[in-house]
C-alpha cells in the first residue's frame, strides 16, 4: 500500500478556516477536551456553560470559572485565539524559524509580546520523548558567536575554534528519522556518557565521527561504529553522521540567517523548536498544530520567569 501523502495547509486556508473567534476557540477546546469538557481546577466533568465574559464555564464542585486557557500556557493571555493559531501554524511550518519581529509584523502586535508569545510555544514543544534505539547517528557542534568577530572587551583570549560557544549534541533514530538535542555543559566523556544513557537504549548501535569524546560509547553496551571526518570519510558500510548533519545545516541556517544570535540562557527552547519541527514534518499540517495545542496544556510560563 502506497505511503498516503501528508495534507498541507496554506496559510490563506487556516484563516478561511478559523474567520471567527468562536470557531478558533471551539477548534481548541475540541483539541483539549476531546468533547468531554471538565473543570481543569478539580477535573470535574458536571460543568455548565456561563455569562461571564471571559469564563464561559462554571464548575459546581470547585465553584469556579474557567475557559480553555485555564491551566495552560495561553492562561492570562490577552491575544485572541486566532492569534494563537496563526503563531503556532508560523512557528510550525517555517523550516528555519520565524524571528519575533517577523511575527509581531504577521500579527499585528508588539515585538515584546511577540517574542513572549514565542517563547511559550517553544514550551509546548519541551517534550521527553522516548529511549532511541536501532540504528543512531549522535554528533555535536557549537554555536555562538566568532571569537574574532567580538568586540574587544567580550573577546575571551583564549584560543580559536569553539572559543566562547557552546557545545550542543543531537541524537538522530534512522529508522524513525526522529531528532533529539541537548545543550551541554561540557564535552567530556562523562557528560556524553551520561547524555547516550538516558536517551539511547543500550544495545542500539552508535554512529559518531572519531572525537574523543565518543570513546566511552563502547564501554557503555552499545555497539559503536565511527566515521574518520578528518580523514575526509563521511560513510564506513552502515557508518554516517549524515542524517544528524542535516538537522545542524537547518538549524545553523536558522541561527544566523532567522535569529542570528541565541542567548545561552534560551538556547535548549530554540533547540527543542528545531527539533519538534523536524519530528513533526511528515505529519499533516492541521494534526501538527493541534500536537502543539496538546503540549500548551498543564504548563505555564510568565513573563517575569523568562526574563529573570
Amino acid at each position: 500500500m502506497p505511503k498516503q501523502k501528508r495534507q498541507k495547509l496554506s496559510l490563506y486556508e487556516l484563516l478561511e478556516h478559523f474567520d471567527t473567534e468562536e470557531k478558533a476557540m471551539k477548534h481548541i477546546e475540541a483539541v483539549r477536551w476531546e468533547g468531554n469538557r471538565c473543570c481543569p481546577y478539580c477535573g470535574y466533568t458536571e460543568t455548565s456553560e456561563a455569562s461571564h465574559k471571559k469564563m464561559p464555564y462554571w464548575c459546581p464542585s470547585c465553584r469556579k470559572y474557567f475557559s480553555v486557557r485555564t491551566g495552560t500556557l495561553m492562561e492570562e493571555s490577552r491575544l485572541p485565539y486566532r492569534k494563537w493559531l496563526t503563531a503556532i501554524y508560523l512557528m510550525g511550518t517555517s523550516l528555519k524559524g520565524v524571528s519575533s519581529t517577523k511575527l509581531a509584523s504577521d500579527l499585528g502586535i508588539t515585538q515584546k509580546s511577540a517574542w513572549f508569545l514565542s517563547h511559550r510555544i517553544r514550551q509546548a514543544w519541551d517534550e521527553n520523548a522516548r529511549q532511541f534505539f536501532g540504528q543512531v547517528e549522535v554528533d555535536e557542534t557549537y554555536l555562538g558567536g566568532i571569537e574574532k568577530n567580538k568586540h574587544k572587551s567580550k573577546k575571551l583570549k583564549q584560543g580559536r575554534g569553539s572559543v566562547g560557544k557552546k557545545p550542543v549534541m543531537a541524537m538522530k533514530e534512522r529508522k524513525s528519522k526522529k531528532v533529539k538535542a541537548m545543550v551541554l555543559d561540557s564535552t567530556d566523556q562523562a557528560t556524553t556518557a551520561k547524555m547516550i544513557i538516558e536517551n539511547v537504549a543500550r544495545g542500539t548501535n552508535i554512529h559518531t565521527d572519531e572525537a574523543g569524546m565518543y570513546q566511552i560509547v563502547k564501554y557503555l553496551g552499545y555497539e559503536h561504529s565511527t566515521v574518520n571526518h578528518k580523514a575526509g570519510e563521511y560513510v564506513r558500510g552502515e557508518a554516517s553522521t549524515n542524517g544528524v548533519e542535516s538537522f545542524w545545516a537547518l538549524l545553523k541556517r536558522g541561527y544566523y540567517g532567522i535569529y542570528h544570535r541565541m542567548s545561552v540562557k534560551h538556547l535548549q527552547k530554540y533547540i527543542n523548536e528545531f527539533a519538534n519541527r523536524a519530528n513533526v514534518r511528515p505529519m499533516d499540517t492541521i494534526d501538527q498544530i493541534n500536537l502543539t495545542l496538546k503540549g500548551l496544556v498543564g504548563k505555564r510560563l510568565t513573563y517575569q520567569d523568562l526574563i529573570q
